[in-house]
């Protein structure tokens, strides 16, 4: 038998002494009751997922946006908690804000929406179904994961007796899909009630939550020229649409790859007849940026490039509508990222920690000051597809997370 010399015996020691200070042994042990009570639950879940995923309810349908809200609703209130209906105006259906009371300090704000992007009867010609380790479906991800991780995660503090929070308000909005016209000052509001905000956006493809995203803002490009027969007299008339593409070309440089600003054209409308020039045309742009500083770059850029025109004797006028705020990388949120990252190591799995430049209801709470954390739905992708997709395999650690979350956060908000 070979014996060990003192220095591997020494090198050994070492070895097992920073094992042991390892985040893998040291990391706080799984709450195996919630566990257990969280693997009990996925069958209800999904149940209630496809339930809400059946239901058409994109921006604009009243009905199907409220039949939504009422199905939630009916299990919020079976859990005690209080409910008020908001109406959305301009846009349509009810916000809703429910509230369940505690006996602790934490006060946490949670949101979702219940508007998809699809039109009506797309749940009927492609309703929720399960293939192999995803589930489909419009809105499946984007934000019907949202309301049902929400729901359960709020059952099972029910069901463990846990009660030491101040508050947890849950707000469901109408119209996300379309800017939050009818929510924004709704969110602004209830945010400012809050210690923490947490979106229940789907989680990333790789297992991640949102720590910032961009803010977004449309441009909206209106050009007049002057009519005339184009194989006649086209010298005669002043093309509205050749004006609107050399605009369009040259305010896309507005654009920053450095700064991560971007600038597309997206929706262009000019004439009704091929031979008539156009004396009218329009084309909106969509613009996305990390900071405010950028979009009031671009707002006062574009009043002086969109003076600099191919064609004389056209009128162009291009305005910069904001919509979504920034949602930046700050220190406070930073903090909530490494308690949910401590929280999911409890599993022996690891968040990803993402940006987005997709715009969401949480840079609204961000942007009046409130640490926010986003997505933490259940993992899902291509939203806003027909091939839109959430991963059964992450409903218990989501459910895990978020229950937990509520835990650590309820009893001091922090």
């Amino acid at each position: 038998m070979r014996t060990s010399s003192p220095g591997s015996r020494l090198f050994r020691f070492v070895g097992a002494a920073l094992l042991l200070a390892s985040p893998l042994v040291t990391q706080a042990a799984v709450d195996n009751r919630l566990l257990a009570n969280a693997t009990a639950a996925r069958s209800n879940l999904l149940k209630t997922l496809e339930q809400l995923v059946n239901v058409d309810s994109g921006t604009g349908n009243e009905r199907g946006v409220d039949q939504v809200g009422s199905i939630v609703v009916d299990e919020l209130r079976k859990l005690g908690a209080t409910v008020e209906f908001v109406p959305s105006t301009p846009a349509v259906g009810n916000n809703i804000v429910a509230t369940l009371t505690g006996s602790g300090k934490g006060r946490i704000l949670l949101i979702a929406h219940m508007d998809t992007v699809f039109a009506d009867g797309t749940a009927a010609a492609r309703p929720f179904r399960v293939d192999g380790t995803r589930a489909y479906g419009p809105g499946v991800a984007d934000d019907k994961s949202g309301l049902v991780v929400g729901l359960h995660a709020l059952k099972l503090l029910q069901q463990s007796n846990f009660r030491n929070f101040a508050r947890i308000t849950v707000l469901l909005n109408t119209n996300e899909e379309t800017g939050s016209d009818g929510t924004r000052s709704l969110i602004e509001a209830q945010a400012r009630q809050h210690d923490v905000t947490l979106n229940l956006e789907p989680g990333r493809p790789a297992d991640g939550l949102v720590v910032w995203r961009k803010g977004s803002g449309d441009i909206l490009l209106e050009v007049r020229g002057k009519a005339a027969h184009a194989g006649v007299a086209p010298e005669t008339g002043r093309n509205a649409a050749m004006e609107a593409a050399h605009q369009m070309l040259q305010l896309a440089r507005l654009a920053d790859s450095a700064k991560q600003t971007t600038v597309n054209f997206t929706v262009i409308k000019s004439g009704d007849r091929s031979n008539v020039i156009p004396d009218f045309a329009t084309a909106e742009g969509d613009v996305r940026a990390t900071t405010t500083a950028e979009f009031d770059r671009i707002e006062k850029e574009l009043a002086v490039l969109s003076q600099q025109k191919l064609i004389a004797d056209t009128e162009v006028k291009a305005t910069l509508k904001r919509s979504f705020p920034p949602m930046p990388k700050n220190p406070l949120t930073d903090a909530l990222a490494d308690k949910a990252q401590a929280i999911y190591g409890e599993l022996g799995r690891k968040l990803t920690l993402e940006g987005s430049g997709g715009a969401a209801d949480s840079s609204f709470s961000a942007g009046v000051g409130i640490p926010t954390l986003d997505g933490f739905g259940l993992v899902g992708g291509n939203s806003h597809t027909a091939a839109e997709y959430v991963e059964l395999d992450s409903i218990v650690p989501r459910l895990y997370l978020l229950t937990r979350f509520l835990m650590e956060v309820g009893p001091t908000g922090r």
